[in-house]
């Protein structure tokens, strides 16, 4: 199965890029088993619609493909199965539970124990204004 896969995949990926570069005019420099499958394509496109020319286009690359690969036999059925289409695959918004907020800094939470109240920035510069004037007198 896992060999049917991969050349089920890899025919799809090839016939969509033979069928591009036949539409951009290149197709004379695709190989000539790519180009015989265009031909093919063509053929069956006057006989059928568009997607089941390209359904049975992909088919045979898949059968060639498969057989090339090491499979053994008639290649299974590996067609994707019809996906369920999705209802709604929106997530609604919700907000984030709110936080708990903190404790003041006076009091004290007996939970978490007694909290350090920070020091003011004022006696923060305070104490760096001091100790710049403690160095400089030092060094006169």
């Amino acid at each position: 199965m896992l060999i049917a896969r991969r050349a089920d995949t890899r025919a799809r990926a090839d016939f969509a890029t033979w069928k591009m570069m036949a539409k951009l005019n290149g197709s004379s420099a695709l190989p000539p088993e790519a180009q015989e499958f265009l031909v093919s394509y063509k053929n069956l496109l006057a006989q059928m619609s568009e997607g089941q020319a390209t359904e049975a286009t992909i088919g045979a690359i898949y059968k060639a493909y498969y057989a090339e690969m090491g499979g053994a036999g008639t290649p299974p059925d590996v067609r994707p199965r019809p996906t369920e289409p999705a209802a709604d695959n929106v997530t609604a918004f919700r907000r984030p539970e709110p936080k708990p907020k903190k404790a003041s800094f006076f009091g004290s939470n007996a939970a978490s124990g007694p909290q350090k109240r920070p020091l003011p920035v004022a006696l923060i510069f305070a104490c760096l204004a001091v100790v710049y004037v403690g160095i400089r007198l030092y060094w006169r």
